[in-house]
């Protein structure tokens, strides 16, 4: 606390507004975005690598938050104040920091994974940048971005290796998504059956629980996507011409964002207001990011001619 409170005598409306914007870039839309963008553009390979990294770390995340129950610093110490345009995302449990798990999941993957050395360079400043900016915006102690920092990072370096084999070598993948699969089924038979609920405060449980759904949901939606894709889609992310990279992109995070938002309401007066709505949500926007929306990209006017490429 005492570092959360030096940062607190020195803030200045421009530094608050500065690290707000940046804060965002580990949130899970930035996650989101960055994924999917990565898969549908770039490389199949980078977006399962960052996918699977994001994934298990959350869990993990998610895991730690629950069994050390850490309260957030404003919690802990009623006097200390915070940037307010921070509290609305900084909700759960303190311990470990989630957007810095974010932060290497996004950032530390593309580090890892490409080559430039410039590159390199503004990624690892980047994700130190978000790290930093949960302790100035007062949301986070330097202990949950520490210990984020390295369980994210030990993840990175762990998977890299076994995605890259994987790329020669796809029945891997099985693996590794059914790995993720039954890793974020049994965080939810967790918190359905194991939890002790006495002294876990409702806010911070009903927060575990939204995203443990949405990881279920979500890594479910891999495992059916990721065959379907290999067998009959089979796109190649860079074989767009230039145009229809923005198309896809630009049009698929707007369908993207229907499902999302489109499908909460009556999934939700299907499942009588039950929180496996949010999974089936989430399935369905990586079921469709993943498998259905590259199938338009095979289309002959958005691919590139021989004489393109």
């Amino acid at each position: 606390m005492e570092f959360l409170r030096l940062l607190e005598g020195i803030r200045t409306p421009f530094w608050d507004g500065f690290f707000s914007v940046i804060t965002e870039l580990g949130g899970e839309t930035a996650f989101i975005v960055a994924a999917i963008v990565i898969y549908w553009c770039l490389d199949k390979t980078y977006g399962y690598y960052m996918m699977s990294v994001g994934f298990t770390g959350t869990v993990l995340n998610q895991f730690l938050k629950l069994i050390c129950r850490v309260p957030r610093p404003w919690v802990r110490d009623p006097g200390f104040t915070i940037v307010e345009s921070a509290r609305e995302a900084a909700t759960g449990y303190s311990f470990p920091s989630g957007h810095t798990q974010n932060a290497v999941t996004i950032f530390g993957t593309t580090a890892r994974y490409v080559k430039k050395t410039g590159v390199r360079i503004a990624a690892v400043g980047i994700l130190l940048l978000i790290a930093f900016s949960r302790m100035y915006l007062g949301v986070h102690t330097p202990a949950d971005v520490l210990v984020s920092l390295g369980i994210a990072a030990v993840l990175t370096f762990a998977l890299y290796p076994l995605l890259r084999r994987a790329e020669r070598e796809p029945r891997l993948y099985v693996w590794i998504f059914g790995g993720m699969l039954m890793i974020a089924a049994a965080f939810v038979l967790y918190l359905e059956c194991g939890i002790n609920p006495a002294g876990l405060d409702e806010a911070n449980y009903a927060s575990a629980c939204k995203n443990a759904y949405n990881l279920l949901g979500a890594v479910a939606g891999i495992c059916a996507a990721f065959p379907v894709e290999r067998r009959w889609v089979r796109f190649r992310p860079r074989d767009a011409k230039w145009w229809g990279q923005i198309l896809k992109v630009v049009l698929g995070m707007a369908l993207v964002l229907g499902i999302k938002e489109g499908l909460r309401a009556p999934l939700l007066a299907l499942t009588g207001g039950h929180i496996c709505a949010s999974a089936i949500r989430y399935f369905l926007i990586v079921f469709f990011a993943a498998a259905i929306w590259p199938a338009v990209f095979q289309m002959k006017f958005l691919r590139k001619t021989s004489s393109e490429k």
